[in-house]
């Protein structure tokens, strides 16, 4: 990632519409698809500052991971676990198994993404679970994908041939921030045809457009895990 976005994360992923409700979407889905068998043991892999960790630390004692030095201090200020520098798919610094693997909107970073899920299949346990979030659709491919150095984005069949390849089951599967699919295309497809080359999605609106969106967003929550969604700006998988 660009140093600006890193800061822009670390700036504003208490309170961003897009960081807050999506952490309630994910706490929802954790909560209730894992109910029966509440993990104990949590990883995350590359928390970058660390907006995730305080919410996934309510599911169980929580480890954590990331590359890039400067998000790791930032999400080591918040004193939640000691996070450590690993690399997928070689540098795992974790001896032991976990019962939950988090791996949000990273893996679209990794060139191998293959070798990245069959590292994390290993450090599963024997009924370990394994969340993972991408961006979906290449044609919203835009100016914030290149300034988040990502890869690819995923349609559900490519993820689920990947996911499949790995030797991991799909428990669960769906889009996800699909209430606001139409208005983020709009934007970043008029983006794209006016040109806008640089740029991430993570400043702050309005205080007023902030809590519309995020209400939006999070009223996903209610839908999810029930229903698989048809479309979104993401897709949401849970695999063991």
């Amino acid at each position: 990632m660009e140093r600006k976005t890193y800061d822009e994360m670390y700036a504003s992923e208490d309170c961003h519409w897009w960081f807050v409700a999506r952490k309630l979407v994910l706490q929802k889905i954790i909560g209730q698809y894992l109910q029966n068998k509440k993990p104990s043991t949590v990883l995350e892999v590359g928390c970058g500052s660390g907006g995730n960790l305080k919410m996934l630390s309510t599911f169980g004692q929580i480890s954590a991971m990331e590359l890039d030095d400067e998000a790791r201090d930032m999400a080591n200020k918040k004193n939640l676990c000691q996070v450590k520098k690993g690399k997928l798919p070689n540098v795992l610094p974790f001896e032991n198994s976990f019962d939950l693997i988090c791996i949000l909107d990273v893996l679209e970073h990794i060139d191998d993404d293959l070798a990245a899920l069959q590292a994390l299949k290993a450090k599963l346990n024997q009924h370990g679970t394994l969340l993972i979030t991408v961006p979906a659709y290449q044609f919203l491919w835009s100016a914030h994908d290149v300034a988040s150095h990502h890869k690819r984005r995923y349609s559900k069949q490519q993820l689920m041939q990947v996911i499949a390849k790995s030797g991991l089951t799909i428990q669960y599967i769906t889009y996800f921030n699909t209430l606001l699919f139409p208005v983020i295309a709009a934007v970043r497809i008029m983006h794209n045809i006016l040109g806008k080359t640089t740029g991430s999605d993570v400043s702050m609106p309005s205080k007023f457009v902030n809590n519309a969106l995020k209400t939006i967003f999070a009223s996903e929550r209610f839908l999810l895990p029930n229903i698989s969604l048809p479309f979104g700006v993401s897709i949401l998988v849970i695999a063991s």
